[in-house]
Formats: C-alpha cells, sequence, structure tokens
C-alpha cells in the first residue's frame, strides 16, 4: 500500500501532470489577457489539461518576455504570449528576448483597427488629438502620412507631425476609451477583440467611424485588406487621397513597425525542443477548426487566419526580413524627434540577418 501511495504522489506531482501556465505580458483585462483567456479555455478543451493564466506586467511590458526568455522557456509546461508592444520593443529597444530563439505553437494573423470620431478631419489641417503610447507607433506614423501627404523626407514629415497631431500621454487604456467616447479624443485604436467592445459602439451611435486599419501581413511580407473591415486598408486610402502610392523612407518605417506590431500581436510561443509542443499545437489545430471553437473565438475576435507551427516560425522569418537598415534607421529617428521615445538603433539586428 505503501508503494502504491508513493506513485500516486510521483505520478500527481511530476511536471508530465502539471497545469500549464500562459504568460501574458501585461496586466489583466488588457487585449492580450482577454485573448489570452479566449484562446486558453478553448486549447483546454483538446488538452485535457488546465492552462492557468499567469500576468507578468512590468514598462512597456518588456519584464515578462524577458522573464520567459531567460528563465522559463525552460519549464516545459511553459506557453509565452506575445503581443504587439513586445514586437515594437524588439525593433528599438534593449531587450533580453528574441523571436528566433523560440518555436511557434501558433499565431492570429491579426490587424489593428482605428476610428475616427466623426466631427473629426482625418485628412489635411487641423490637429488630430489620439493617445499616445509605444504601442500606438504604428497609428500615429500612419495618420501623420494620411495628414502631411505625399513627397516628403522624413524631417519634413516629424515637423508636420508636430503641427498636425497632438500626441497626448500619460492615459491609460480605461481613459483613453472615456476620452473618446465624450470627443476628447479625435480617434482611437484597438485590436479587433477589443474594438468590437470598445470602438463599434461609438461607430452604432453615429458619434465615430472607421478611419484606417493596418492590412494583413502576407508570406511575400505586403499586406491585404482586412476582410472584416474591407475598403480601409491604410495603402488604399493613402492611394486614394494622394494619387501616388507610398513609398517614403517613413512609409518603409512605418511597414516595418506594423508589421512586427500585428504580425507578433496574438502569439503562442515555447522553448525550442519543447517535447510538449506537437501536443499543444495539435490543440491549436482544434481551435483553429473545431466549429464550436471557431464560433466562440470568432464572435470575441473576428474572423482572422491562423497560422500554426511551422507557418507560425515561417511568418516570423517573413517579419525578420522585412528589417534594413534604412527603415530602422528611420523609425528611430521618427520615434524619438516626433513621439519622444527614447528608442535604440539596434544594429545587431541587421546583423543578424546577414549571416
Amino acid at each position: 500500500m505503501k508503494k502504491i501511495i508513493t506513485f500516486l504522489i510521483l505520478l500527481f506531482t511530476t511536471p508530465a501532470f502539471a497545469d500549464y501556465t500562459m504568460i501574458v505580458p501585461q496586466k489583466p483585462g488588457g487585449g492580450t489577457s482577454v485573448w489570452a483567456q479566449i484562446v486558453a479555455t478553448e486549447m483546454e478543451k483538446y488538452l485535457d489539461e488546465k492552462i492557468i493564466i499567469k500576468h507578468i506586467r512590468g514598462a512597456r511590458d518588456i519584464p515578462g518576455f524577458n522573464k520567459f526568455h531567460n528563465e522559463l522557456q525552460k519549464d516545459n509546461k511553459t506557453i509565452m504570449v506575445s503581443h504587439g508592444g513586445n514586437g515594437v520593443s524588439f525593433l528599438n529597444e534593449k531587450v533580453d528576448y528574441n523571436y528566433a530563439d523560440y518555436d511557434s505553437v501558433g499565431l492570429m494573423n491579426l490587424n489593428i483597427i482605428v476610428a475616427s470620431r466623426k466631427d473629426h478631419n482625418p485628412y489635411g489641417g487641423g490637429k488630430t488629438s489620439f493617445a499616445a503610447g509605444s504601442g500606438m507607433i504604428p497609428e500615429g506614423i500612419a495618420m501623420t502620412l494620411l495628414k502631411c501627404g505625399s513627397g516628403l523626407t522624413t524631417q519634413e514629415y516629424i515637423d508636420c507631425f508636430k503641427r498636425r497631431v497632438n500626441w497626448v500621454k500619460g492615459m491609460s487604456g480605461g481613459e483613453r476609451r472615456l476620452a473618446f467616447k465624450r470627443g476628447e479624443l479625435d480617434g482611437t485604436r484597438e485590436n479587433p477583440a477589443a474594438f468590437k467592445k470598445h470602438a463599434q459602439p461609438s461607430i452604432d451611435k453615429g458619434v465615430a467611424s472607421l478611419w484606417f486599419h493596418h492590412g494583413i501581413l502576407q508570406p511575400d511580407g505586403t499586406h491585404a485588406d482586412d476582410p472584416n473591415y474591407p475598403g480601409y486598408q491604410f495603402e488604399e486610402l493613402f492611394y486614394a487621397a494622394n494619387r501616388v502610392k507610398p513609398e517614403s523612407d517613413l512609409y518603409q518605417a512605418y511597414k516595418l513597425v506594423k508589421s512586427f506590431r500585428d504580425g507578433m500581436q496574438k502569439a503562442l510561443w515555447v522553448g525550442k525542443g519543447n517535447p510538449n509542443k506537437g501536443k499543444l499545437i495539435a490543440a491549436l489545430q482544434q481551435v483553429a477548426t473545431n466549429p464550436e471553437s471557431v464560433k466562440a473565438v470568432e464572435k470575441k475576435v473576428g474572423k482572422y487566419k491562423w497560422l500554426i507551427g511551422k507557418d507560425g516560425d515561417a511568418h516570423r522569418d517573413t517579419l525578420m526580413k522585412l528589417i534594413t537598415p534604412k527603415a530602422l534607421s528611420t523609425l528611430v529617428k521618427f520615434n524619438n524627434e516626433a513621439f519622444g521615445i527614447k528608442a535604440i538603433y539596434k544594429d545587431t539586428l541587421v546583423a543578424e540577418l546577414r549571416k
């Protein structure tokens, strides 16, 4: 009997039977946290094991991903959730993590959608009040390009940004959403799940409208229109307003940062060689194809394509190829001089691609 009891204790305390931990690098209630809870709930059905959400918050959501890189990726029961802010920080800040060091379980190839108050002119003159934040960099650059037009140098775009964009710092997500509803901000942005909850009601009431979205990253590095919000892709709107395609150095910087922010917006990672990777990939495949799970996810997020396993790794590789010295240096310049963000030029990123 003693041997049986000992065996049972070992059986149910061994890591193979421990709950999975899904690391979310932000506080509860954020867009990534909401997405992770939806996906974890559905994955549990096919794993027959629990997934516990653990929030590791910190400045610009970097500490959680750094902790995964330095410690937690060695745990075979830990899943890391990356999000858009991590992608932006990877390009312009000193961080420990590197997407190339992990295996993809899968990701949702998502987008960010931007809404505008009906009484706001989203083009041309006049100032646009918009909440600042490291995750808002693609929106800030996109609205600068839309409001300032074509044919400018990076410095001219910076000067135009200062004239035409009121970059409001210090707002929390809740404050930003309330300010938009009140008309104190001219625009707001959300991921698909949060857009349905926070921005769509203002559109339904007739006080706001869609402004633009960033498009869906394709395997060749281009962006396609979002089938959930057709006709509002940035490139299409820029061409309609200027009759030329965007080709400036600032556009290349925008393309780089929006691709990393949106391409890594909701992705699941494990350490390389994790023995549970196959099981996790199989569960996520079920989430992506089982009608009940598809319905549950799409109700909250919308209809977006899953890239799972090797497809997720290929997606990461596509993103890495977008890094060029010119796009990176232009992004650093605009961050520092327009947004007031202390960005650094990481020549190691370019050097890694030359290997």
